[in-house]
Order: C-alpha cells, then sequence, then structure tokens
C-alpha cells in the first residue's frame, strides 16, 4: 500500500500545472543541498583537527563526547524552523477500505526521508571511523552509531511533534523555542552551566559501558510512537476541528483586544494567522533572535552612535521589517472575501498598526537590559521604537498597497522566496535610509544629540498624526484595491 500512496504522490506532481517551476526549484534545492553536504563532509573529515585547536588540553574523543549534545540542540533548533512537516492527502482515501494504521504508518515512516537527518551522520562518522574505531575498538565505534541514530531519530519526530501540535496551539512552536534559546544562552552567554561537560557525563560513559547507547535509540522509538499516536488520534477532519475549538479562544476573548472593538477582532484574527502557519510565524520567530543583535555591536568600540540607531530600529521593529514587507500577501488566499465584506479598510490597516504597535513595544522591552552598555543605548531604542511605530509602519504599508504577490499559507517557511519581487527591494531602502536623512547632517557637525531630538519629534509627529495618514492610506487603498485582488488570484 505505501507503494500505491508513492505513486499517487508521483502523479499528483507530475500532472499538477506548476510542475515546470517545481522541477526548476527541486533543481536548485538539490545543487545547494549538495554543496552544503560537501562543506559537512569537509568539516568532519578534519573534525579531530578542528577539535585539537578548539580543546587543546583535551583528549580527542573527549573532546568529541562533549559536543555531540550541544549539536543535537542547536539541530533541533534548527529542525523547528526550517523541516518540513511530511504530508499526504488523506481525504480521498478515508472513504476506502484502507487501515487507518496504514495511513498514519506512512506518514511516520516518510518523516524520516529528511535531510536533516544525514547531517550528524556525515558530519560524526568520519570522527567515529577514524579516530573511535581505530582507538577504542569496533563495539565502541558500533555504541557511537548507535547513540547518534538514536538522536536523530529523536530529534526528527520530536520537532514533527511540537510542530503539529503548534498547528493546534502556535504558544507552544514559541516556548519550545525560547526554552532552547535560554538553554543555549545560558552556557554561552552567562556560564550557568557546561553544555560540554553534560554532554560528556553520558557519551564519555560508552566508551566503557557500550551497551548505554539502547537509551537514545529507544528515546527514539518512543518518539516515534508518540508521533504515531497523535498522527492517528487526528486523522479525521472532525476530531481536528474538535481540538482546535478547544485549544483556541474566539478573538473576542482575548481580553486585551477587547477594548479596541472591531480592530481588536481583526488584530486577534491576525495573530492567531501568525500563531497557525509556519511563514509569518517564522518572522515572529525571527524577531527573538535578533534580540541578540546588539551584543554584536555593543561589545565592539568601534561602532560608533550611527550604528547604535541601526541596532535600535532593528531590534525594535524586525517584525514590521520582516513581517510587513509581504502585507497583503499574507491574506492573498481569501482577499477577494475581505473586498466583499462589511469590514472597513480603515479598520483593517488600524488593526495592523495595533499589531505593529503592539510587537514592537513588547521588542522594545525585551531590549531594556542593553542598558548594561549605558543609558544612551536605552535612549535610542526608545527614540526608534517610536520612529518604528509612527513612520516605518506608514512606510510598510504604503508600500503594502503596491504588492500585488500572495503567499500560499500551506507552504513552508523555508528556502520559500514566493511573494517576493520589486516591491520588496523598494521598501528596505527608505526604512534604513529615511533616520539617517534627519540624523546624518547633525551627526556630521559633532551634534548627534539634536539630531536624535529630531527623530524624536518626528516621529511623535506621526502617532499622534496617525488618523490622518490611516485615511491617506485608505484613499490609496481603494485606487488600488482592483489590482492588488487581480495580482493576488494569479497562483
Amino acid at each position: 500500500m505505501i507503494t500505491t500512496f508513492i505513486k499517487h504522490e508521483l502523479k499528483a506532481f507530475w500532472r499538477s500545472k506548476n510542475t515546470g517551476k517545481s522541477v526548476a526549484i527541486r533543481i536548485v534545492m538539490a545543487i545547494l543541498i549538495l554543496y552544503l553536504f560537501i562543506n559537512v563532509l569537509v568539516a568532519g573529515i578534519f573534525l579531530d583537527l578542528a577539535l585539537d585547536k578548539i580543546f587543546p588540553d583535551d583528549d580527542l574523543v573527549k573532546s568529541f563526547c562533549g559536543i555531540i549534545l550541544i549539536y543535537f540542540l542547536f539541530d533541533l533548533l534548527m529542525r523547528l524552523q526550517l523541516q518540513e512537516l511530511p504530508t499526504l492527502r488523506v481525504q480521498p482515501y478515508l472513504h476506502l477500505p484502507i487501515k487507518r494504521n496504514t495511513l498514519v504508518r506512512y506518514l511516520a515512516i516518510t518523516a524520516v526521508f529528511s535531510v536533516f537527518n544525514l547531517w550528524p551522520f556525515v558530519l560524526f562518522m568520519p570522527f567515529v571511523f577514524k579516530v573511535v574505531a581505530a582507538d577504542l575498538g569496533a563495539i565502541v565505534a558500533l555504541a557511537f552509531v548507535l547513540a547518534i541514530t538514536g538522536l536523530t531519530i529523536l530529534n526528527n519526530y520530536l520537532a514533527l511533534y511540537i510542530k503539529r501540535r503548534s498547528n493546534l496551539n502556535g504558544w507552544l512552536f514559541l516556548i519550545v523555542a525560547a526554552v532552547l534559546i535560554l538553554i543555549t544562552t545560558a552556557d554561552f552567554k552567562w556560564h550557568l552551566y557546561s553544555l560540554h561537560n553534560i554532554s560528556y557525563l553520558f557519551f564519555g560513559r560508552l566508551l566503557h559501558t557500550p551497551a548505554l547507547a539502547i537509551i537514545p535509540l529507544a528515546l527514539g522509538l518512543v518518539m516515534y510512537y508518540f508521533n504515531f499516536l497523535y498522527l492517528k488520534q487526528n486523522l479525521y477532519l472532525e476530531e481536528l476541528t474538535a481540538h482546535k475549538v478547544k485549544s483556541y479562544k474566539s478573538s473576542t476573548d482575548i481580553p486585551f483586544l477587547n477594548r479596541f472593538g472591531r480592530v481588536g477582532d481583526l488584530a486577534a484574527n491576525e495573530i492567531k494567522l501568525m500563531l497557525r502557519n509556519k511563514r509569518p510565524r517564522s518572522a515572529l520567530i525571527m524577531g527573538l533572535f535578533f534580540m541578540f543583535y546588539g551584543l554584536i555591536f555593543y561589545t565592539n568600540a568601534a561602532y560608533g552612535e550611527g550604528f547604535k540607531i541601526f541596532v535600535g530600529m532593528f531590534m525594535t521593529g524586525i517584525f514590521i521589517i520582516s513581517y510587513g514587507q509581504f502585507m497583503f500577501s499574507w491574506q492573498g488566499s481569501h482577499f477577494d472575501g475581505l473586498l466583499v465584506s462589511k469590514i472597513s479598510y480603515s479598520d483593517f490597516v488600524k488593526a495592523k498598526y495595533l499589531i505593529f504597535t503592539v510587537i514592537s513595544t513588547i521588542a522594545f522591552l525585551l531590549t531594556t537590559p542593553y542598558v548594561y552598555f549605558g543609558w544612551k543605548v536605552l535612549l535610542i531604542h526608545f527614540i526608534m521604537y517610536l520612529w518604528n511605530i509612527g513612520i516605518n509602519t506608514t512606510i510598510v504599508l504604503f508600500f503594502a498597497n503596491r504588492n500585488f504577490k500572495r503567499i500560499d499559507l500551506s507552504k513552508g517557511a523555508s528556502f520559500n522566496w514566493e511573494g517576493v519581487g520589486a516591491t520588496q527591494l523598494l521598501i528596505s531602502f527608505p526604512l534604513l535610509i529615511t533616520p539617517y536623512i534627519f540624523y546624518g547632517p547633525f551627526a556630521i557637525f559633532k551634534h548627534g544629540d539634536i539630531g536624535l531630538a529630531i527623530l524624536a519629534i518626528i516621529a511623535v509627529i506621526f502617532i499622534l498624526t496617525r488618523n490622518y495618514w490611516i485615511k491617506q492610506l485608505e484613499a490609496d487603498f481603494y485606487s488600488k484595491r482592483y489590482q492588488i485582488a487581480q495580482g493576488f488570484r494569479n497562483k
């Protein structure tokens, strides 16, 4: 039966009207993946030399045992962001005499065929055979192979389980990503513990007790079983719907947004869109990563105040830039419905302003620890926060009226260039250059503080006159709404 499923998937692929485009994309992806594999293989071949330089005082095998857990933590974080969920159109099979276990088993097994599952073997196996097998024997080498295999299976199915559960509860994805970031930061930044030593506690024991390799292998099989059960329980559409009703409250049940009436309702619906779909959710996740962006610049005295303006704008406004550059494209699949609905475009734009303001406010609060580098840094962050919610939001929404490329929310976020066009290139210039047009002349004559004050005044003026800009955007939208709709219909 599994071969039948594969045949059906191949037929669906070749009969699709976008086959030519899909083949071209897959060829490019194959070349890119092959290039990455070659780089990883070279790194694996010379891993012993790299470990010798990084840990000159440790034995090679001990150093190797210490990096395995660290690798798989970063591997899980990358899988959560990039690994695609295996899919099968199950609806046509549900009314046929096919066992549910067969359908679920196909989905679970095909998840193994991911390029992410090859990276650890390409990276670690040269070292295992070149060093571990040569120094400690074939049995110990086999134990490491089994342990790495088990952790690979564990990460594979754990990432898929989290992403599937996140489709019903988007907060789960954010919580897991935040926990992983905190775990790594607590070691590499705050030095509260050593992941290197923790990794050696287990993998170092394999040198004397190879049978312990069964533990990660068993954990991998247990995670596979959890995936199998979850897919089996949620195979039917009615069951998925029932779970969604329990997991998500209606938009009117969000207390904070209730006070904004219909605007809050629209904002709540957009927040659900972000949390339920991979690509907009990745824009939200990206903002968390860029909260550490200041550490690159503020720890280096060579970067002056001009760079702090850029960093402050980027950290407090990265979501506006990454999510806003595709504004309206996120609603491309149901844009015609929005046009014929009773929704006021003015409320629609106000909802965008509300979302950007809330998320930028959270981003600013998350950057307040940078006051460690001086109160001036926090002041710049606050000014650029005002700039983002006052001016950059308006610029993004202005260019949104000129974006005619739709985005299919059912597709993943990795290597997906759908919706990218000239508008995204044009929008980057005013967002990045405009602050320096007002700040630059004062900075040249050593009056940077006056330049910062000018930026703050302009930002506040835009915030106070927001209703005026909303009316201008509304008039601009009505002159272009049919062009936007026509562009979104072209798949």
